[in-house]
């Protein structure tokens, strides 16, 4: 195992339990660099501080996985996995069998992310010391999980930045099947987990899709950036007059209509709109009583703040040009680059050009199944806003 050694005084913030130690911060590293990539963390004086994983490659250049003098084997990688299955046991309604079991950083197992969709999982192996322990941890999977079974999603810029390549495929168990059809607070969708965004759905937004269902009777609803719909038929589900759905992906699109029908909600074409939500905002000349803004990340490096500071600028601007006077917008940013002050800001700033004076409702963020350790708040990502549009 190597040894990796602290410069003076830079050990606090592992001592205070933050599990990233980047490259400045390290003074020397000893020991054989072969394996799987474990090492000890020690202060200048040798001092044991912790244990980790290593990318030598990496800005990054630690995560921490504990804070205990113990193994690091299928063994530890079971035991954490069992604490985080039964805490989503404990937290989730038996109507739901969709749900992250493994959040990384916030379940203390960097790099590690497992959903469920119903009897199948799917996992993410997103850093090099993770991935250089993969064996452990499919073991552990399918000792700890009741999996028909696991399929790997092992891919995405993470990846990239730590010099790995892509990989995807069954890990453990059966082939899993070209739809999976699950349930979540009642309503039924289907998720392709081999090709589908993220894991194949996003989870994350369970509790916010929730609540636009309980504001959504007899109200006109636009909802932007839809992949497959599942704020749309949440709306729909609250009693919404009339759902209009924007996606540039035909398939998504496509899967979004064929899950409405699953759920016996009438499927008109004209309010399955294929078009670019940037273009559709802009041009659109319609009034509504509640709009959604759930892009993707359009910061995925700290070199993209600006110009994504500018895109969400535009997005929210031309969103509350639609809104009818006590119209609500759901609107969010899930780059990790883009912290909640930032996007309240910029919120503001489209208030503001758009002479519109809004009244912040709720503040928003992901479900109990994506917990954050206080210890690493840069794990909060997803952030939002409920607000009312009063003139």
């Amino acid at each position: 195992m190597q040894q990796v050694f602290l410069k003076k005084g830079r050990e606090a913030p592992v001592l205070r339990g933050h599990p990233w130690i980047f490259s400045g911060a390290i003074e020397r590293i000893e020991g054989p660099a072969h394996g799987p990539l474990l090492c000890n963390v020690l202060d200048r004086s040798g001092n044991w501080l912790a244990r980790g994983l290593l990318n030598p490659r990496s800005q990054i250049r630690v995560r921490v996985v504990t804070w205990e003098q113990e193994r690091i084997d299928r063994a530890f990688f079971a035991r954490r996995i069992r604490q985080a299955a039964a805490a989503r046991a404990e937290l989730l309604s038996p109507a739901t069998n969709a749900y992250r079991v493994v959040n990384g950083e916030g379940d203390f197992l960097p790099g590690l992310v497992v959903d469920r969709y119903d009897e199948f999982f799917v996992c993410q192996l997103l850093t090099e010391g993770i991935d250089s322990l993969r064996d452990e941890i499919v073991a552990a999977m399918v000792e700890v999980l009741p999996a028909k079974g696991i399929y790997e999603r092992s891919e995405g810029g993470v990846r990239e930045e730590e010099g790995l390549a892509s990989r995807a495929g069954v890990v453990a168990g059966a082939e899993p099947p070209e739809l999976i059809e699950v349930a979540e607070n009642g309503i039924k969708f289907l998720v392709d987990i081999r090709a589908g965004q993220k894991t194949g759905f996003f989870l994350d937004q369970r509790d916010n899709r929730l609540l636009l269902m309980s504001v959504a009777r007899a109200r006109r609803v636009l909802n932007c950036f839809a992949y497959t719909g599942a704020f749309a038929l949440y709306a729909e589900k609250g009693g919404a007059r009339e759902v209009v759905s924007v996606e540039s992906s035909r398939p998504a699109l496509e899967l979004g209509k064929k899950t409405a029908a699953l759920n016996g909600f009438s499927v008109r074409e004209q309010n399955w709109i294929k078009a670019d939500a940037f273009s559709f905002l802009k041009q659109c000349a319609d009034e509504f009583d509640i709009v959604v803004l759930d892009p993707p990340s359009l910061a995925h490096r700290r070199a993209d703040v600006e110009a994504a500071a500018g895109g969400y600028k535009f997005l929210n601007l031309h969103a509350l040009r639609v809104l009818r006077p006590g119209g609500l917008i759901f609107t969010f940013s899930c780059s990790p680059h883009i912290d909640a002050e930032l996007f309240q800001k910029i919120v503001f700033g489209a208030a503001v050009d758009s002479r519109r004076r809004l009244q912040v409702l709720r503040r928003l963020g992901h479900p109990a199944d994506h917990p954050v350790s206080l210890h690493h708040p840069e794990g909060e990502y997803l952030k939002g806003l409920l607000a009312r549009v009063l003139e």
